[in-house]
């Protein structure tokens, strides 16, 4: 992939498939298109070094990205690379983007952005635990064409998982030192907040790993102005989850055997004892990972809506009015 390049994101129209998912509270709606663009600004890159010393509120639970009985005998299952769950998304009028491979506030990662000039909101995207593949980088070129500056960081320092061995060793080495991570997603949040194309305002996304990554971070001193966890391990703690960043949109299947849904129950109710705004949706008939087409968790449905719903969540509390 070159370091710089122009995308003109035009893909199918999207296809709301509802009726499929159990909620704890909120609604959805259409989200609306982004203007087209007028031209590609220069990208602004920042390359300092940081110094993590955010810490993690909890330890995340091990697991795999792959829903326990979908996965081989020999242990493996396939990461998604290219033509998978992103290419069900399928959206009109999407803006011209601009992307390239990056560092914000020595943070690496992959930064996408509407091509016109402006200033937008941002969000941190986190991978799955395959790392920062193709996919993960096509979902950002998405939301970007949407109206939003994303950067999908990094938290292997360059190297992708190619099979199931690879991506529980990263994984690994990242919940072995939790605060690195924690300190590396607050510095892109920093370094968002400080570009001139940027608004004040930055959300957290993730999916799997990088879906308990976005409550790390939010329970961090980052101060998120949202939150969106898909499948993401999860902390009950009512002490620990007083420092959440609210709103709070969280994504979950009831089959899920890693995540179960008596913990999103849980961790739902913490919410509302502590009056933090939050929309827990829990998909019936979902297993862990159903967003990724790796395996037989998959249900392009489901994540289509899911997708129209993080949309209209981010545009709600994000853009301005």
């Amino acid at each position: 992939m070159p370091p710089t390049r122009l995308v003109p994101v035009v893909v199918a129209a999207l296809v709301l498939l509802s009726g499929c998912s159990g909620v704890f509270g909120g609604d959805a709606s259409t989200p609306t298109p982004t203007a087209a663009p007028t031209e590609t600004p220069t990208p602004t890159t920042t390359t300092a070094t940081p110094t993590p010393t955010a810490e993690a509120s909890f330890t995340q639970t091990p697991h795999m990205g792959c829903q326990p009985g979908a996965i081989r005998k020999d242990g493996t299952c396939e990461p998604v690379t290219s033509g998978g769950n992103a290419d069900i998304f399928g959206a009109e009028n999407l803006s011209a983007i601009t992307t390239e491979r990056t560092t914000i506030d020595g943070t690496p990662g992959y930064l996408a952005r509407p091509a016109a000039e402006g200033e937008y909101p941002a969000v941190v995207m986190i991978h799955e635990w395959w790392g920062l593949n193709e996919n993960i980088e096509h979902m950002a070129d998405i939301l970007a064409g949407h109206g939003y500056v994303v950067f999908a960081v990094d938290l292997y320092d360059g190297e992708v998982a190619e099979n199931s061995s690879e991506a529980a060793r990263l994984s690994g080495q990242v919940r072995e030192n939790p605060d690195v991570a924690v300190g590396k997603m607050s510095s892109a949040v920093s370094g968002l907040r400080d570009r001139s194309d940027t608004t004040d305002r930055v959300a957290s996304l993730g999916w799997c790993f990088g879906g308990g990554q976005s409550l790390q971070l939010s329970l961090s001193d980052a101060d998120l102005n949202a939150t969106v966890i898909y499948y993401g391990t999860l902390t009950t703690n009512e002490s620990t989850l007083r420092q959440i960043d609210a709103p709070v949109l969280g994504i979950f299947g009831s089959e899920d055997q890693v995540v179960g849904v008596d913990s999103v129950r849980e961790f739902n109710r913490t919410l509302g004892e502590l009056g933090i705004e939050r929309e827990i949706h829990v998909y019936e008939g979902a297993g862990h990972a159903f967003a990724n087409p790796s395996g037989e968790s998959f249900r392009p449905n489901d994540t289509r809506d899911a997708w129209s719903k993080t949309l209209r969540f981010l545009d709600e509390n994000l853009k301005e009015d």
